[in-house]
């Protein structure tokens, strides 16, 4: 019980850097590529997190968690484009609720398929997080359409991918230490991204405090402290109970973004943030 009151408390405080992280990106896309941000992202994760890696973990290292790690840094990098790609052309704080409100939803989908296994709340739950997601997006103001513009295409990705992650991070850990999945998940990453880099852009004269605030709470902050956390929090509490600690994103996000980038806070994505959020709340109940 100690235990886990100790998780509740590093996820709350992953969730709000989480939170704090939407716009701390959108402000370090000034400075970068979006490869080279993910490259620097996971970089400097799993630097941070090599202190605490034994050489003793990697004894139950096999294909069938390597094969799974592998395909986790794929997504994490997909993931990490779209999400820097769109709070680059979108807003931070409507890709935070967005996101963070229609992931749980995907998550207990996902759950659900493979558990076989689904009750009449989390029916409830996932309608209510479908229609929140339609407000969040405006369809209802302006068409189906709105799902292909840039910024909504890349934050739905997010939320199915961020779903799967989840999912794959859950059954991942099972056999192995949690500290060398992640480490490995962010250094298979890093050199995926590795081959993706703008060395012209890379050019550290033109940067400021104002980045290297903003890049460590969206690195070592919200990746290397919030990402971890939350990957290992799936091992001890599950992927559903996990994912439902998103739900303290959404708004915590959104007021940064108004505070910080003046980001308007409209009426549709209020009403659709707390839509999606009830969902997540009947689907854990």
């Amino acid at each position: 019980m100690k235990d886990n009151i100790n998780i509740y408390i590093l996820m709350s405080a992953s969730m709000i850097l989480w939170a704090i992280a939407w716009t701390s990106a959108k402000i370090v896309n000034e400075y970068f590529t979006f490869y080279n941000l993910v490259f620097l992202r996971f970089g400097f994760g799993f630097i941070f997190l090599t202190p605490l890696i034994s050489i003793k973990y990697f004894s139950k290292l096999n294909i069938k968690n390597f094969f799974n790690i592998f395909i986790t840094s794929i997504l994490f990098f997909i993931y990490n484009i779209c999400f820097f790609k769109g709070t680059y052309y979108g807003l931070a704080g409507k890709g935070a609720i967005l996101v963070t409100t229609i992931n749980p939803i995907v998550t207990l989908i996902i759950i659900s398929l493979i558990n076989k296994k689904i009750n009449k709340n989390q029916i409830l739950g996932m309608l209510f997080g479908f229609i929140g997601g339609i407000f969040i997006l405006g369809i209802f103001n302006n068409g189906v359409n709105i799902i292909l513009y840039k910024e909504n295409y890349y934050f739905l990705t997010c939320a199915i991918i961020w779903g799967i992650i989840t999912v794959l991070t859950k059954y991942g850990q099972k056999n192995l230490n949690s500290y060398l999945y992640i480490f490995l998940c962010y250094f298979i990453t890093t050199l995926i991204s590795l081959a993706y880099i703008d060395f012209s852009n890379v050019k550290f004269s033109h940067l400021d405090n104002k980045f290297y605030i903003h890049f460590m709470i969206v690195s070592i902050g919200a990746m290397s402290f919030g990402t971890s956390v939350y990957m290992y929090s799936t091992k001890i509490l599950g992927a559903v109970r996990s994912s439902a600690f998103i739900f303290s994103v959404p708004f915590i996000a959104i007021i940064t973004s108004n505070l910080i980038l003046n980001e308007p806070i409209t009426l549709n994505i209020i009403i659709g943030g707390f839509l999606s959020l009830f969902g997540v709340y009947l689907s854990n109940k």
